[in-house]
């Protein structure tokens, strides 16, 4: 009886030592490196040219805004100027106009986001793909498990801290940047 209890406890012994090392095995084979997108973005010689655009869109947007906001504040002058000498149907009429006239103002302002926010994404499009192509391929050439941003796009830090050994051995930026020839 004390032998096979003594064997079983070697038994479990032997079973939790081999768990702890594959596990331990396993933890080796996780390889996680990171790299800042955005200094690569900002180095690409597209970058400039979509940025010019985005912001001449948003200028020609601006612009148009104010124009309609001018328009709008001009009519609604206008009325109050003649407010004592037109019946009050015709008060009514233009009131009713000028809220319809704010209302498209604000429904232009909202379309306004949606529509940079879509110009953005088709511009940036191709460019993100070339950089995620990019990382892929540094990543599997190092045989990284994951691939991690240093920043949120918030501008938050995501990897407070790198040890030296880290940054040397798993800070793929440079890699990408040098695949995309920048």
């Amino acid at each position: 009886m004390k032998k096979i209890l003594f064997l079983s406890l070697i038994v479990v012994a032997v079973t939790l030592g081999w768990n702890t090392n594959e596990s331990q095995a396993q933890s080796d084979e996780l390889k996680i490196g990171y790299v800042d997108p955005n200094s690569i973005l900002m180095r690409m010689p597209e970058m400039a040219a979509i940025e010019r655009r985005l912001q001449n869109f948003a200028d020609r947007k601006r612009r148009e805004f104010m124009s309609l906001q001018e328009d709008l504040q001009a009519q609604s002058e206008n009325l109050e100027a003649r407010r004592s000498v037109i019946s009050a149907e015709a008060v009514a009429r233009e009131e009713q106009q000028l809220t319809e006239a704010y209302v498209e103002l604000q429904e232009f302002e909202q379309n306004y986001s949606v529509e940079l926010q879509q110009q953005q994404a088709e511009l940036m499009g191709p460019l993100l793909q070339r950089v995620q192509t990019a990382i892929n391929d540094v990543a599997a050439e190092l045989g990284l498990t994951y691939v991690l941003n240093t920043m949120t796009n918030n501008g938050d830090f995501i990897i407070l801290y790198a040890s030296p050994e880290m940054q040397e051995n798993y800070d793929i930026t440079a890699r990408v940047a040098d695949i995309l020839e920048l």
